[in-house]
């Protein structure tokens, strides 16, 4: 029976193959199924014809033949890529993926004492001792007795496995505190709370606000307009600004109906775990269409979820397969600098104790040659002696073994004791205390302690890497006058200080009252209704990528991918044009009071190659305007010839601001703006937006 069973689901399988084959016959661009090695799909939108319906029947015989393509490829060459189905633990279970603990730690009871022992005897010290051991157990060379090696070698072993136990029982605690966390995991149509190691490959798990994601997951739905959910990457690059997802719309669809998201049986097959944080390639085969998947439908383990009430999502990656874990790599054995000078220092001990033993042998050599026969009646050789050279070589080993204080093996012990106490020091530094968040200084090991204050050189791809990159905005010229200079009753330029008045933003009920400024001619000009003042502020609250966040009402909190755009867009607010909500389609900004909402027909990103930033909306009164914020550098270049006397006054403030103020961290961005139905005194940009 279970022969006949097997022949029949073969047979299946490869009834299976053949239909898939035709149907890539027809359908060239489904080769990426079948690559071992899969390369992104370019150019395929989601309903387009590449969703072509497939057979019926294809599902179930292109999942058997799935499961022996993949156990052959397992077996050869290992996992090439993944292939699961949504909410099917026991199909999922055939491919042996990990669950989702995760282990940081190196030993365990079992292999404990043969892996710190290997690691202590690369130190040539501990080496030597050792050898030396093997020398006292020769009974014709050892002068002293074994065990005056075994006890200082023993004392020295158990200090520092001890020190290496504690450490790595604090990584044991730290694994199964993050492995015991709570995650909502959707199971037989309810919400149930697991643990973060019972996660699963295909399993689907509930994400809400501010909660840390447990494995790499595919976003299906969530409780934003078009299924945008924010995060924070802090953990994975650094970066404390915000990134959006957004899920593909036919999963988008389910949002949080339990009975749709149980009833979700699609299938995927992506790339392999890799370590590409910015890569992800894969399809989705859902209700006999295929989906094309990237990495902006993808959430990594360790980003936190912002501004998103909850989502769902699909478990792709877990464990030591996410890519958190892929780019943190295999616990080694660290050695410091210190540790390599004391392996430098006692190898030269050695050649000197080797010069010195030889010596010594040589002169006993010459001696029994010239002057020992007199001695022989009275302490003649031993009967394995045959010759003074052959004595020699024996006293050689035997000044090694009488001479081995030479190597001073409590120097490890001596540096292993400062190593500890540099850690309690590091622990109790104040100046390393954070009272923003009650957060002291912690020293999670200490093997590398001394590392930190041999640091030489930094290569960092930024300043916010280092410092805390607070944006502030302070100066700015709009239609060639310069705003931001606090003059006297005299006219003349004073510095700003504590004692320095600043302006009233008490008319503005929505304004931050952390937000300061010093120049009031700006205030009134914004109170008088100066059209270009009023242009540049509007610019500052449409021409950004800003996330508004208002939890009680009135009290505005930005999420910003930058700190400029953070600092410049609560300028804005705080001058009266309010940044209050956004959609996909719509900007809500409210202006000196009003409210106001302008449709956005077109985003256009920042990137290194652009080096600015354009959206196009359009206005209540329906007009179509362009805004555009960037490098001055670039948009000076993009202006219309008619505004070149202009763009030579703001160049001369720009100059001045590098040239005058070059310590305070000044950075510059330039806007722009058109409008195709009434170009401004400031003329048009060229159409390269």
């Amino acid at each position: 029976m279970h022969f006949r069973a097997t022949l029949s689901k073969l047979s299946m399988a490869l009834q299976g193959l053949e239909r898939i084959q035709n149907f890539r016959t027809s359908h060239p661009w489904l080769s990426f199924l079948s690559s071992r090695n899969p390369k992104p799909t370019v150019g395929v939108p989601e309903n387009s014809q590449a969703t072509e319906e497939i057979p019926g029947n294809f599902n179930w015989n292109y999942s058997a033949m799935s499961v022996f393509e993949k156990e052959s490829e397992d077996k050869q060459n290992g996992e090439q890529e993944r292939y699961l189905q949504a909410n099917n633990r026991e199909f999922n279970s055939l491919f042996g993926y990990p669950n989702n603990s995760i282990k940081t730690s190196k030993y365990n009871a079992f292999n404990f004492l043969p892996m710190n022992l290997f690691e202590q005897f690369q130190r040539l010290a501990n080496a030597y001792f050792l050898f030396l051991l093997f020398l006292q157990l020769i009974p014709q060379i050892s002068s002293l007795a074994w065990y005056t090696t075994v006890v200082p070698l023993m004392v020295v072993l158990s200090i520092t496995a001890v020190k290496d136990a504690i450490d790595d029982v604090k990584r044991h605690q730290n694994d199964n505190q993050v492995n015991s966390r709570s995650v909502l995991l959707l199971m037989d149509g309810r919400i149930v709370t697991d643990k973060w190691m019972n996660v699963q490959v295909g399993d689907i798990i509930k994400l809400e606000n501010n909660q840390v994601v447990t494995a790499d997951i595919l976003l299906l739905s969530s409780s934003e307009p078009y299924s945008l959910t924010y995060i924070e990457t802090a953990e994975l690059d650094g970066e404390t600004n915000l990134k959006v997802k957004q899920a593909i719309s036919v999963t988008s669809e389910m949002e949080d109906n339990l009975k749709l998201l149980s009833a979700f049986d699609g299938e995927v097959r992506c790339e392999s775990p890799n370590n590409r944080l910015d890569r992800f390639t894969g399809i989705l085969i859902y209700k006999g269409k295929n989906y094309v998947l990237d990495h902006d439908r993808l959430i990594l383990r360790g980003c936190i979820i912002r501004n998103t009430d909850w989502c769902y999502g699909l478990v792709i990656f877990t464990g030591p397969d996410t890519k958190l874990m892929q780019n943190s790599g295999k616990s080694t054995f660290k050695r410091t600098h210190i540790d390599h000078l004391m392996n430098v220092l006692v190898l030269w001990i050695f050649l000197f104790l080797g010069s010195m033993c030889f010596v010594l042998a040589v002169g006993h050599c010459i001696w029994e040659s010239k002057k020992g026969y007199y001695f022989q009646d009275f302490l003649p050789w031993k009967e394995y002696v045959s010759s003074s050279a052959v004595s020699a070589v024996l006293i050689f080993w035997s000044y090694f073994i009488i001479l081995n204080t030479v190597v001073p093996i409590s120097l490890y012990v001596s540096v292993e004791i400062i190593r500890l106490g540099n850690s309690f020091y590091i622990n109790w530094d104040r100046r390393m205390f954070y009272e923003l968040k009650n957060t002291p200084a912690r020293a999670c090991t200490t093997t590398l302690n001394e590392e930190l204050g041999q640091v030489k050189y930094v290569f960092s791809d930024k300043t916010g890497t280092l410092t805390q990159n607070i944006m502030i905005f302070n100066k700015c010229s709009i239609n060639g006058k310069f705003y931001g200079v606090v003059c006297d009753k005299n006219g003349q330029r004073v510095d700003v200080s504590e004692k320095t008045e600043k302006v009233d933003f008490s008319y503005n009920r929505l304004a931050d009252p952390k937000f300061s400024f010093y120049d009031k001619t700006l205030v009134e000009a914004v109170k008088r209704g100066d059209r270009w003042v009023h242009l540049f502020f509007l610019s500052l609250s449409l021409c950004h990528t800003v996330i508004p966040e208002e939890k009680v009402e009135g009290e505005l909190t930005y999420q910003a991918q930058s700190p400029d755009e953070g600092a410049l867009v609560t300028a804005a607010r705080n001058f009266g044009f309010v940044f209050r909500s956004r959609t996909s389609e719509t900007i809500m900004v409210v202006e000196m009071g009003e409210t106001r909402i302008y449709q956005l027909l077109a985003i256009l990103d920042f990137n290194s190659v652009r080096k600015r930033m354009s959206v196009i909306v359009r206005t209540p009164e329906d007009r179509i305007m362009l805004f555009c914020k960037g490098a001055d550098t670039i948009l000076s270049h993009l202006l219309h010839p008619s505004c070149r006397s202009l763009r030579d006054v703001t160049m001369e403030h720009l100059d001045w601001l590098r040239i005058c103020l070059p310590m305070q961290g000044t950075r510059v961005q330039a806007l722009v703006w058109e409008d195709p139905t009434c170009r401004g005194a400031t003329g048009p940009v060229n159409h390269n937006y």
